[in-house]
């Protein structure tokens, strides 16, 4: 191997990727700044807001306010969780940004599935409990934000998932070595 060689040759990376992983990653990449988005606000309305969180101004008819006057501590308590959920939410879509922008976007199947495998946990484990009708929410404020960030981050990702499996793998820098 020749000491002259650029480090994009030594890398195996030296090609452009297709429409699919260009747009495919970006997708995800908006996608995850969605979800920092959605848990930045989480996070505001724990501290500047009315209601509980989006879409959730009381709980059966209790409103913050009237929960803090009969018990400061259980109000304190949903705070706190309220903060610790913005955020895993916000580390979680600044991961997504991160693996979609450089990884994804770079050709990486692993930044791929990490940043789908980050995204399915999260929202596997957060969406179900919605659904067990234990409160009364608006739908479309509560949860429209994180399914609509949902359906792009899963565009992007078909997109750039067929762009990753289409394209040919990178060449390695050992075998080139040998020729």
């Amino acid at each position: 191997m020749s000491v002259d060689q650029t480090t994009v040759e030594q890398r195996g990376t030296g090609h452009e990727h297709g429409y699919g992983v260009r747009t495919g990653s970006l997708l995800m990449a908006l996608a995850g700044i969605a979800f920092v988005g959605y848990g930045v606000v989480f996070l505001a309305r724990t501290f500047f807001g009315t209601g509980f969180e989006l879409g959730v101004a009381t709980l059966n008819g209790v409103t913050p306010a009237d929960l803090d006057a009969v018990d400061p501590a259980v109000m304190h308590y949903i705070n706190h969780l309220h903060v610790a959920t913005a955020a895993f939410i916000i580390a979680t879509g600044i991961a997504i940004t991160a693996l979609a922008w450089y990884g994804v976007r770079g050709g990486q199947l692993w930044a791929w599935a990490t940043a789908v495998v980050a995204a399915v946990v999260g929202l596997g484990i957060a969406l179900p409990m919605h659904y067990a009708d234990l409160f009364a929410h608006d739908w479309v404020t509560h949860l429209g934000p994180i399914y609509l960030a949902t359906i792009v981050f899963v565009a992007g990702a078909v997109l750039a998932y067929r762009g990753l499996r289409s394209e040919p793998p990178a060449a390695d820098p050992d075998r080139n070595a040998e020729a």
